[in-house]
């Protein structure tokens, strides 16, 4: 009887035992969640754990470096074909609002030791045979039109560059130089000539210096010539 007893005893404390370590691990498991809930950490959030999405918002990808521009469409390639032309143009005459010169030579153009000119061709639609063996004697030779096909218009079959009846001619660039002096020689004398003319007094006039000082002076300068439209 004592050994039964002693055996009931002995289970009914381990009973007592094992119900207050279960009520103190839910004590510990609702203290827990109560601690973790004051953060604002849902327990759905604590159970599962979170998966990290692989999906990136529409406002926050970049296109790759590497990824294939769009085509050109028409209307845009259209634009940037007139911007080309329209550089082309302003580099060969300029600001539009200077004008058109037509007998225009690029300089950038001419060959090393030569020299460009526009020379008569014809007047009134007729040649001058007699004026271009004259060119010729003076060493002026017509510029070949396969030279610079940019100065005619396309499908041109002319052999020499024609323009309102002049054509383009070269001829070394020392005998050009040459003949500016000798022209420019030419000029002045005849401004001397002139101012001795009006120096010298003709029959039955006074004379024009008293007591050898000149009384006709004679003044230079140099103005802008317009040029007529």
């Amino acid at each position: 009887m004592i050994e039964e007893n002693t055996g009931r005893a002995a289970n009914l404390a381990k009973a007592r035992a094992a119900r207050a370590a279960n009520r103190e691990k839910a004590r510990i498991e609702a203290e827990t969640k109560a601690e973790v809930n004051s953060y604002g950490v849902s327990e759905a959030l604590m159970a599962t754990p979170a998966k990290r999405s692989s999906t990136v918002p529409p406002d926050l990808q970049q296109a790759s470096p590497t990824a294939a521009r769009p085509a050109m469409s028409s209307a845009e390639a259209s634009r940037e074909r007139a911007r080309r032309r329209s550089a082309e143009v302003r580099e060969n005459i300029g600001d539009l609002d200077q004008g058109l010169d037509e007998f225009y030579i690029d300089p950038r153009i001419i060959p090393e030791g030569w020299s460009y000119e526009w020379k008569m061709n014809t007047v009134l639609g007729q040649p001058n045979p007699a004026y271009q063996v004259q060119l010729q004697r003076m060493g002026w030779d017509c510029v070949p039109a396969e030279r610079h096909p940019e100065m005619m218009p396309a499908g041109d079959k002319h052999f020499t560059i024609e323009r309102k009846g002049m054509v383009l001619m070269e001829r070394p660039a020392d005998l050009t130089e040459e003949a500016k002096n000798i022209e420019k020689r030419r000029a002045r004398q005849q401004i001397q000539n002139k101012q001795e003319q009006l120096g010298q007094a003709k029959p039955g006039e006074f004379d024009r210096n008293n007591k050898d000082t000149p009384l006709v002076k004679i003044k230079t300068g140099y103005e802008p010539v317009q040029i007529p439209n």
